[in-house]
């Protein structure tokens, strides 16, 4: 029987959807060729709507420790709000727009009763025009168009059946749709017919509406998707060519050779008009730009060659957070990009940091003081790193069983990973500098924790509250000197408590300093410290970096 749009359909709706690209996940990731042949697109939008997932249940939790329901309004919002904080890559941020399309009409739709297919109607036709209106230069063949389709047939359904339609109908209409405009892409975009692959993007979305046709009308189907691209299609959406074991078999993907080499997403709190303003800069700088949000929170998605200009240029607009930068390994966009023979995951605090670990080839993680990445955020880095051996630098000693757990996981996928036991960013460094992809693993992974257990590390933070420390107690701003994790030294400021420290470190011998400063340190200081260091403690060289936003006021590293 038919179900009524309202919460518990949208609850069931993502269930079924999770279910469904999970099943579909490996075979969308076969056959993604556009934009970037990185074989993501599945991944991506799963973990995209695993995030929505999370945050409806959430919802549901709340109203139950309240001993209340939720209303369509409370569960469909949660859903795109979700989507929108953990959306990933170009895939999923258009999905976190398409769910925040129809929020705009569901959220203010009824329950159920005559006007709820009507609602579910222009909701998609929402949806639809707002993804067109996230990407810079849409291109048809792509999700965008089965997005269209599916509003279209939503809207002849409700036409033909006037006042009596059904939301189940409606969806149900909505997925043969895009479904049939998921067949066309072929045609309508070269690189996917030189490929013989439909839109990786569209055949989530086909899944995706496949699932919120089972929820509304309690048919739900386990039926896997169609492999074949050049014959008529079942119920269930097309995804794939026969023969073939996924992008570029022919030799063909995008024919956009040498793109950029970074995709850099992040969230950003922000007003209208400076996000405005980020577009524009964004587009000049690179490609594949979306920008998705509002309300004064965004998801921002580019493939730039200048990541770091990428960062700076959300810096400039507002806050920007959650920032993941992807190196595409160097390959360029007119070959299915192989396996890497070594690569390294970065765990750092800074956006500074974050850029220079991505131009030295290293796939970053880039955290927020107090917001560690889970272990899943950590595999995921790992599979973008596209490497069949991947060195995994956590730079926090209480992220080492995260970090192990993660590089366990990868293991069971094929991934040789080897975990080195660096426990500050500086530590990272060191290590970074000393990999060469050229030698041995076992080689490499000892060249690497030599390097990072050479390096004494430190750093500067301002104290909060009084509290008592192993130096002594310490008033509220305070600086605090932390040597190996252990706080040595407490003075009045950043400059001579820097100093303290420089001198404690270097008692022991040292041959390199180096200074990560954060975004709100002066340039001064760094060439204080460095003078500090020229003046009393001979043939000790020094190497500045700005760690940028999220990073502490001082890191310290002697090697």
């Amino acid at each position: 029987m038919p179900y009524p749009l309202d919460a518990a359909a949208v609850r069931t709706w993502c269930g079924l959807a999770l279910e469904a690209l999970g099943r579909e996940r490996e075979r969308i990731d076969a056959i993604n060729v556009y934009p970037v042949a990185d074989g993501d697109t599945g991944t991506n939008l799963y973990l995209t709507l695993e995030s929505a997932a999370r945050a409806v249940e959430a919802a549901f939790d709340g109203h139950a420790s309240a001993g209340t329901a939720p209303a369509l309004a409370d569960a469909i919002g949660a859903m795109a709000h979700g989507a929108l904080i953990g959306a990933r890559g170009n895939s999923g941020t258009i999905l976190a727009q398409l769910l925040r399309g129809m929020t705009q009409v569901l959220a203010v739709a009824p329950d159920a009763g005559p006007g709820s297919a009507d609602a579910l109607r222009r909701a998609l036709r929402c949806a639809a025009a707002a993804a067109y209106e996230a990407v810079a230069h849409p291109v048809e063949g792509t999700v965008l168009s089965v997005a269209t389709a599916a509003a279209d047939a939503a809207e002849r359904a409700v036409a033909e059946t006037a006042e009596t339609a059904e939301p189940a109908e409606v969806a149900r209409a909505a997925h043969r749709g895009a479904n049939d405009a998921l067949q066309a892409t072929p045609g309508q975009l070269a690189v996917l017919g030189r490929a013989g692959v439909v839109d990786a993007g569209g055949c989530g979305l086909v899944a995706l509406l496949g699932a919120l046709a089972a929820a509304l009308s309690g048919e739900v189907s386990a039926a896997p998707v169609a492999i074949r691209a050049d014959a008529p299609l079942p119920e269930a959406a097309g995804c794939g060519v026969p023969g073939r074991e996924g992008p570029g078999a022919d030799g063909c993907a995008d024919p956009h050779a040498g793109g950029p080499a970074f995709e850099v997403i992040y969230l950003l709190e922000a007003g209208d008009a400076p996000v405005a303003r980020l577009r524009a800069r964004l587009d000049r700088l690179g490609d594949s730009l979306v920008v998705v949000g509002g309300d004064g929170l965004w998801h921002v998605h580019v493939h730039v060659d200048d990541a770091g200009a990428a960062v700076e240029a959300g810096i400039e607009a507002g806050r920007p957070y959650r920032i993941r930068i992807t190196h595409f390994g160097g390959t360029t966009r007119a070959e299915e990009p192989a396996l890497a023979a070594r690569a390294v995951v970065t765990v750092v605090p800074g956006t500074g940091l974050a850029g220079l670990c991505a131009q030295a080839g290293a796939t970053p993680v880039p955290v927020r003081p107090g917001e560690p990445p889970a272990s899943g955020e950590l595999v995921q880095a790992i599979r973008q790193a596209r490497a069949r051996e991947v060195m995994l630098l956590p730079n926090d000693p209480e992220l080492r069983h995260t970090a192990a757990a993660a590089a366990e996981q990868a293991r069971t996928e094929g991934v040789r990973v080897a975990l080195i036991p660096t426990r500050s960013a500086v530590q990272g460094l060191a290590a970074l500098a000393v990999h060469e992809p050229g030698r041995s693993f076992d080689e490499d992974m000892v060249a690497m924790t030599a390097a990072a257990g050479a390096t004494r590390y430190a750093e500067l933070a301002v104290a909060e509250r009084q509290s008592w420390t192993m130096a002594g107690v310490c008033q509220a701003g305070d600086v605090l000197g932390l040597i190996d994790g252990d706080v040595a030294v407490i003075g009045p400021d950043l400059a001579r408590t820097a100093m303290t420290v420089l001198d404690r470190m270097l008692s022991a011998g040292g041959e390199m300093v180096t200074l990560v400063l954060g975004a709100d340190v002066p340039d001064s200081l760094a060439e204080r410290l460095e003078r500090h260091v020229r003046e009393h403690h001979l043939a000790v060289d020094t190497v500045v970096y700005e760690g940028g936003e999220y990073a502490a006021p001082l890191l310290i590293g002697v090697e």
